[in-house]
């Protein structure tokens, strides 16, 4: 059995303690927006934690990068980790920290093999449910225009926008919350997508599994068939032999005489 390669090794390791700074990502992101009112060193805490969880997963991606045997093809194929690691560097919005650590935290639930399709989707659709609701929150809250003013607005509105039903009841109206909208909208699509794709997979599958032991059953009663068809031509071939030898009893036709209607020969 071939050994896994470091690199292997240190993300099979390194995925629950990812998954556990991931948790702490969302506490410390959603402390401040359902708690505005929350201490000047609460908000600090949960800003230091943000960061924090950010440098653990650029610290991961380069820890990655410097153990992989080819660097060229690991950032070749690893370009959205690269763009999630630099892009709150280039402008430090907390929207791009979330933005960033939702990727990096995707990229390796993908690559993780002991989570399903089923599993990934469903905690895509929560994760995208809840960290859109807390988004579009902190930047309508205080909009002065604004329609979604508390969390249960906020999860309505990413509801309706995820399943792209949109009602209309509430809706964002500056322009970095109509940006969240439309990045709601084709997520919200791509996963409806992916679970459609995955319940027509799953009856093609169920179809072709059903059409192959009807099959198998066809090609084992055409078998029996062609046995038995041996065996009957194996059985004439044998009393054709038997009559064919000297001094065999003749057919019982040739004894009996005709059956009916035929009359013995005058002398």
């Amino acid at each position: 059995m071939k050994e896994p390669s470091l690199q292997a090794r240190w993300e099979r390791r390194t995925q629950v303690p990812l998954l556990v700074f991931a948790v702490c990502f969302a506490v410390a992101y959603a402390v401040p927006i359902v708690v505005p009112d929350a201490r000047p060193w609460v908000h600090r805490a949960c800003t230091y934690a943000e960061w924090t969880v950010w440098g653990v997963f650029a610290l991961d991606y380069l820890v990655r990068l410097g153990i992989t045997a080819d660097r060229r093809h690991f950032v070749r194929t690893h370009w959205l980790d690269l763009c999630a690691v630099v892009l709150p560097l280039v402008q430090p919005l907390r929207l791009l920290r979330l933005v960033s650590t939702l990727l990096l935290v995707g990229r390796r639930a993908r690559m993780a093999p002991q989570i399903r399709l089923t599993t990934y989707v469903a905690g895509a659709v929560v994760g995208l449910l809840m960290f859109g609701s807390l988004a579009v929150l902190s930047v309508e809250r205080d909009a002065p225009d604004g329609n979604i003013r508390n969390l249960g607005d906020a999860v309505w509105w990413s509801f309706t926008t995820m399943t792209t039903v949109g009602y209309g009841d509430h809706s964002p109206t500056t322009g970095l919350g109509r940006v969240l909208a439309v990045g709601l909208m084709l997520s919200g699509i791509a996963l409806l997508g992916v679970v459609t794709a995955n319940i027509a997979a799953w009856f093609i599958a169920r179809f072709e599994r059903d059409d192959r032991a009807e099959r198998l059953q066809l090609a084992a009663i055409e078998e029996l068939h062609a046995e038995v068809r041996a065996l009957r031509a194996e059985v004439s071939r044998l009393g054709g032999a038997q009559a064919a030898q000297p001094g065999a009893p003749a057919p019982l036709e040739a004894v009996a005489g005709p059956r009916t209607g035929a009359s013995s020969p005058t002398p």
